[in-house]
């Protein structure tokens, strides 16, 4: 058969296209396997909200940290009344053992923490391996210049989910870009911006808080590669869920996903430079710089600080359940 000079080409660059929107599967997490394959942070929390982030044998004693029909659940303490003078609230932090570079990873959350007050977040960020650092270190100690990508994150139930980068400087995103999200913000230096990033709102009020949590919840998945991340999600019940998102397999293939719900390209930024090898944090806070910066701007009763402080109740839906975490390089 003969193939022109422009065949070729073209044919060429769809199978790079295609084969670089192939993974294989490196690591499959459900229950057990998920909490193993993290550790806990006991840390002064930097955004210096209202919590005291326990160690695992305090939070399996304090039941945080739970195990059942092999779903993970990590949950802040929701019976304790504090005085001004405690320590804050305990909940958790949790960060991945490894690290991860050109990967997918894909989140299948049945709830996320709700509740005035809560800072929930799920995020991948670059850290100095220094040792004890899994212990000891509240950021990564060249943080930003090692890249932060935050894939869930919101405060005082306020829909929807905010996804954002915060970097060093001489980073940003076109305003206009291939994602049904919309842009809050196109400079990704965080000092630039108040640590507020470029940011997407996922244009889906189901995404986040109690919406997300009455509809059952949903999948979240990021690509990142070193021309662009990627970040999706699909609600438990839309009818356009992949296949390979519902059922995980040993390989997957994003080309199939569709636009997704946020987008960070190339175009102003060298994600190669600004990015690092990421480690998947997991945390809940209360309050602090942002929840407690905006509480009264929420509909939230008393001030942040008091509500956390006075009403343990209240944060009895502050909680992650995870039925997966699958993850592809």
């Amino acid at each position: 058969m003969r193939i022109d000079f422009h065949s070729f080409v073209i044919l060429a660059l769809a199978v790079t296209m295609t084969s670089g929107a192939t993974y294989q599967r490196s690591s499959q997490l459900a229950g057990q396997s998920f909490l193993d394959a993290f550790e806990f942070q006991a840390i002064s929390d930097p955004t210096n909200g209202r919590v005291t982030y326990v160690n695992e044998s305090t939070a399996k004693a304090d039941k945080l940290v739970s195990v059942a029909n092999n779903k993970l659940t990590l949950r802040a303490d929701y019976t304790t009344k504090l005085s001004s003078s405690d320590p804050g609230r305990k909940s958790f932090r949790i960060m991945s053992n490894s690290q991860y570079e050109t990967h997918v990873a894909i989140f299948d959350i049945a709830h996320m923490p709700q509740g005035c007050g809560t800072w929930p977040a799920i995020w991948l960020g670059w850290f100095f391996v220094s040792v004890p650092l899994r212990l000891t270190s509240e950021v990564g100690e060249n943080w930003p210049n090692g890249g932060e990508i935050d894939i869930v994150e919101g405060v005082n139930d306020q829909t929807p989910n905010t996804c954002s980068l915060h970097t060093s400087s001489n980073c940003t995103m076109p305003s206009s870009r291939s994602m049904s999200g919309i842009v809050s913000g196109t400079n990704c230096d965080a000092y630039a911006t108040g640590n507020a990033g470029c940011g997407v709102h996922i244009n889906d009020d189901k995404s986040y808080g109690p919406q997300f949590n009455s509809n059952g919840g949903g999948w979240y998945a990021i690509e990142k590669r070193s021309t662009y991340i990627k970040i999706f999600f699909w609600e438990r019940t839309s009818g356009s869920v992949p296949s390979d998102i519902k059922s995980p397999g040993s390989s997957i293939n994003t080309s199939h996903w569709g636009t997704p719900a946020a987008y960070f390209p190339d175009t102003y930024c060298d994600i190669s430079t600004h990015f690092g090898a990421q480690n998947i944090i997991i945390n809940l806070t209360f309050c602090g710089d942002w929840a407690g910066s905006v509480y009264s701007e929420s509909g939230c009763p008393s001030t942040c600080v008091d509500y956390v402080n006075n009403n343990p109740s209240a944060f009895e839906n502050a909680y992650f359940e995870f039925k997966s975490l699958n993850i592809y390089k």
